[in-house]
């Protein structure tokens, strides 16, 4: 079981899409859009700066707000539905799933109950990067998300 900490996230820079989404179609929506955000950075002559990333504005339900991205080293002049934006620089909940991502919501419960167990607040954005995935190998034991959740309200102290 992936631990569960608090820690502080710098600013990201981030070029992404953003779409309003069933959350039974989010599976065929990244690949399509991981795949064309992909091409309109190439385009641009901007590469990634790290792992894809989806950023969730509101807590998911039937249906969800995702942006579908990369971070990127600097901003710049996007073209088409591409938008360059920044993960935020907060204090966050983050751990990690390690699995399929039809396990996810287990990681999300245990997270859920560890902050309610801590009396924490989170914003209503949240997100997830992709460090390893379909991509990068078929065997979904070796896929790793790693979970972030921005915190508000009052001053929290840093895990050690």
């Amino acid at each position: 079981m992936e631990e569960i900490r608090i820690i502080e996230l710098e600013e990201q820079v981030t070029a992404g899409v953003r779409q309003i989404a069933r959350m039974d179609d989010l599976t065929t929506l990244f690949d399509a859009k991981f795949a064309e955000v992909a091409q309109a950075l190439q385009a641009s002559g901007v590469t990634p700066a790290g792992a894809p990333y989806a950023r969730y504005r509101g807590r998911p339900s039937e249906t969800v707000d995702v942006e579908i991205g990369f971070p990127v080293a600097e901003a710049f002049a996007a073209t088409g539905d591409l938008v360059v934006d920044a993960l935020p620089a907060v204090r966050a909940v983050e751990t990690f799933h390690v699995g399929s991502y039809d396990k996810l919501h287990e990681t999300y419960e245990r997270v859920d109950s560890w902050i309610a167990e801590h009396q924490l607040q989170t914003l209503e954005d949240m997100w997830e990067v992709y460090e390893s995935g379909p991509e990068s190998d078929p065997d979904p034991a070796t896929w790793r998300t790693r979970i972030l959740l921005p915190l508000t309200g009052p001053q929290v102290e840093k895990a050690p």
